[in-house]
């Protein structure tokens, strides 16, 4: 079975987004948005989000098996539908996602999204799962994405009950396992549940 990873994205509100909204920010990573081309959209959601994204993009690039000449992961935007956490983004770009509201009856969210939805799901065939990397809790990723990967589409079922934080620490230490989650059908999946148990640190990991 091939496999693919839809990652959610990071908020583009915040302290960690002034930093890089501010354009008087004199650190590298604020010194490339400022600038064309810009910097990698992955690289900048992970610096907004931290440790969640970080461990969703380590984890899609360790397990996705997308089928030939297909990427493996893609980032859910506000207001661009799909885009890979290579390409580069700038304050522009930035400045648009803040502005758009992430909510599934929102058509400045949906329709961009379905658009490239659509085009994934013709592309990869019906032999290749799409997983979330994300909340299933709401339906604003679910509403949009079920309605077009259907029984396709899959979640990890240990993100039931943890917040951002703990995904993100359990995301990261997979990858350092080289340990696969279990995915469930989001279609009947139970998606709300009782906190599980606080993970373990890892000696030398901040994750």
């Amino acid at each position: 079975m091939r496999r693919i990873f839809l990652l959610s994205p990071a908020s583009c509100g915040g302290k960690r987004a002034d930093l890089l909204l501010n354009e008087r920010g004199r650190f590298d990573l604020a010194l490339r948005v400022q600038a064309r081309p810009g910097a990698p959209l992955g690289e900048v959601f992970a610096f907004l989000s931290g440790l969640y994204f970080r461990g969703k993009l380590a984890y899609a690039q360790a397990f996705a098996s997308p089928p030939a000449r297909l990427p493996g992961a893609l980032v859910i935007t506000t207001s661009r539908g799909l885009m890979l956490p290579e390409q580069p983004v700038t304050l522009a770009d930035l400045r648009e996602f803040a502005a758009v509201d992430l909510h599934h009856a929102n058509a400045a969210y949906r329709g961009p999204l379905e658009r490239d939805t659509r085009l994934v799901a013709q592309a990869i065939g019906a032999r290749c799962e799409v997983v979330l990397l994300g909340s299933v809790a709401s339906d604003k990723y679910v509403a949009v994405l079920s309605d077009v990967f259907g029984a396709r589409l899959r979640f990890p079922s240990a993100f039931v009950g943890r917040g951002d934080m703990s995904r993100g620490g359990l995301m990261l230490r997979c990858v350092r396992e080289r340990r696969e989650l279990d995915y469930v059908a989001v279609a009947g999946a139970v998606r709300h549940g009782a906190r599980p148990p606080r993970l373990p640190r890892l000696s030398g990991s901040a994750g």
